[in-house]
């Protein structure tokens, strides 16, 4: 999200295109709850009266509950600077909330009571989450409306949520807001250099030594915070055991929140299972860097990969999986008695101990071999291209690496909001690599210019890149473009060096299974083969880009993420 501009400099089409999106989902966003639906809710909660200005939820509070207001009014807020900005007015019938309450995260506004006197019935995130995922008529009216309160938020240029201040060229600082925005996180980056960034730095006691700082929603400062502390803010951190337990356990720990990993994590939590999801970063994978999906089963017009993977992340917190952001998981032991194996996670000294395992760790680019590229990272070297990144670049020349459908889809995109694209490809041209409806969108697309046999040599510039060097491979001719920013796609790795020997790879690093493990003294002991996507050791699956053998599409890696979960109740004999 980005800094709030004033009315007055913004084009009018642009305030009726908010005005109009505002009126047209305001019964989406704030429906009344029937008689049935409070009946269905009376038994799960508490009621509680509440006087004028008496505090019912605040700003950062973590696993919130449903409060529906059933006599009386209340008044949501957002608390700045010395002043409040009043969000809604909640009267009876209405409820509070948005999809912070689904996944625990923390809450961006707080409520108070507004009538002389109010009654409320509040019901705990626990039983909330089992109502939405258990009883008819209920879930429906109340997810949509979380969903589009979340979606009116990131769109209010009056909300303010978590602030970043920093200098716009600081790589920590767009690091910060990456995250944020990644994760779904409203928020507003500011650039120290302006006159809101000063007046806010002012305010702070912030010099630019202090920066980036992140400014939290009960406006406490943090200076030069780690993405533990942004993470722990949001409330997308959230521990797996208390301080004093040394271990946790579950049925199926799922590594990685890509397509794969959000596929298994709704089917298992939706089947019974005790899930828990590890996430070193944002949910969405190599998806979550496409601006737009256009082959996705199911969406004719196309979804934009973080859309999918935020959607998809709700869906299984619906059902009570549990997510820890970031997680890196460091460390896998297999184990031989009911929890097979003990995973070691980044920040968390406690070990967790699941009955399965779903190695759903996808990939990452490879990085561009190319002079000064590692001083560049965050600051013009990009390995996503989505709505964030093409702010940052609108109007300019921009570089695109890579041959492959990515490549295509960061160039389509961009070229809707920069002057022009330099597609820049290894080798002779894109009909190999690159789906046909999408090859000849590119090559028939007025600003994307292609250049084949071609490869990024030097990355050229200060604190910001400023322009990239080019070599034809064929006739070594070498010339400069100046631009502000390069998306970097060409090919993948397997995100796999963490693994134990016990998890067999292929040459290439993917991981292996099925057929191609079947033979292995391990399975021939155990007396049964390997399911299809089990690994060289029972009990641990792998979905998805990092499995050997898989197809690279986002639609196979969801269907692979249920098929191991089939899997895991088979091994569990969780199915009769």
């Amino acid at each position: 999200m980005e800094t709030s501009v004033p009315d007055s400099a913004r084009p009018v089409s642009e305030i009726d295109e908010d005005e109009q999106f505002y009126r047209d989902t305001e019964s989406v966003a704030h429906p009344k709850l029937d008689d049935r639906q409070l009946a269905m809710l009376e038994p799960l909660g508490t009621r509680r009266v509440v006087r004028r200005g008496e505090v019912v939820t605040k700003a950062g509070q973590r696993n919130l509950g449903l409060t529906a207001v059933l006599r009386g009014e209340l008044e949501v807020f957002e608390s700045r600077e010395g002043q409040e900005l009043v969000l809604a007015t909640p009267g009876p019938r209405a409820f509070l909330g948005d999809v912070s309450m689904l996944m625990g995260t923390a809450a961006l506004a707080s409520s108070r009571g507004k009538a002389e006197e109010s009654e409320i019935l509040q019901v705990p995130a626990d039983r909330l989450r089992q109502a939405l995922a258990e009883l008819p008529g209920l879930g429906e009216p109340i997810l949509k409306a979380f969903i589009m309160r979340r979606e009116r938020l990131m769109r209010d240029r009056e909300f303010a949520g978590l602030r970043i201040l920093s200098s716009y060229d600081s790589p920590e600082g767009r690091q910060l807001d990456d995250f944020l925005d990644k994760n779904h996180v409203p928020h507003r980056f500011i650039d120290f250099k302006t006159e809101d960034g000063r007046a806010l730095a002012n305010r702070f006691h912030l010099a630019s030594r202090d920066l980036p700082t992140l400014i939290t929603a009960n406006g406490m400062p943090l200076r030069h915070p780690s993405l533990r502390e942004v993470a722990h803010v949001a409330g997308l951190l959230k521990p797996l055991t208390s301080d004093e337990e040394e271990e946790v356990t579950c049925d199926l720990a799922i590594v990685g929140a890509g397509p794969a990993g959000l596929a298994a994590a709704v089917y298992a939590a939706s089947e019974g299972l005790r899930t828990v999801v590890l996430e070193g970063y944002a949910p969405g994978g190599q998806a979550g860097t496409s601006s737009l999906i256009e082959n996705f089963f199911g969406f004719p017009t196309g979804i934009s990969g973080g859309e999918l993977a935020y959607r998809a992340q709700l869906q299984a917190y619906r059902f009570g999986a549990k997510f820890s952001t970031p997680a890196q998981a460091l460390s896998i032991a297999p184990d031989e008695g009911e929890y097979r194996a003990t995973l070691r996670s980044e920040g968390c000294n406690a070990a967790l101990r699941a009955k399965c395992v779903i190695l759903a760790t996808g990939v990452d680019y490879h990085r561009l071999e190319a002079d000064g590229r590692e001083n560049f990272e965050r600051a013009g070297l990009y390995y996503a291209a989505t709505a964030r990144e093409g702010r940052l670049c609108a109007g300019s020349t921009v570089v695109v690496a890579g041959g492959g459908n990515s490549a295509g889809q960061a160039a389509m995109f961009l070229s809707q909001g920069c002057s022009k694209v330099l597609l820049v490809v290894r080798g002779d041209g894109l009909s190999k690599t690159m789906s046909t409806y999408l090859s000849r969108r590119v090559e028939a697309s007025d600003n994307i210019e292609i250049l084949t046999n071609t490869e990024i040599k030097q990355m050229i510039g200060g604190k910001v890149l400023e322009g990239v060097e080019l070599e034809n491979t064929k006739t070594n001719k070498r010339w400069t473009v100046q631009t502000p920013a390069v998306f970097s796609m060409i090919g993948a790795k397997p995100c796999t060096s963490w693994l134990p020997p016990e998890i067999e790879l292929d040459e290439r690093g993917f991981i292996k299974t099925g057929p191609s493990v079947a033979d292995l003294p391990v399975w021939k002991a155990l007396g049964r083969p390997p399911g299809p996507l089990e690994t060289s050791w029972p009990g641990i699956f792998a979905a998805g880009d990092v499995r050997s053998g898989s197809v690279k599409r986002c639609a196979a890696a969801v269907g692979e993420g249920g098929m191991a979960v089939e899997g895991v109740h088979e091994v569990l004999k969780t199915y009769s």
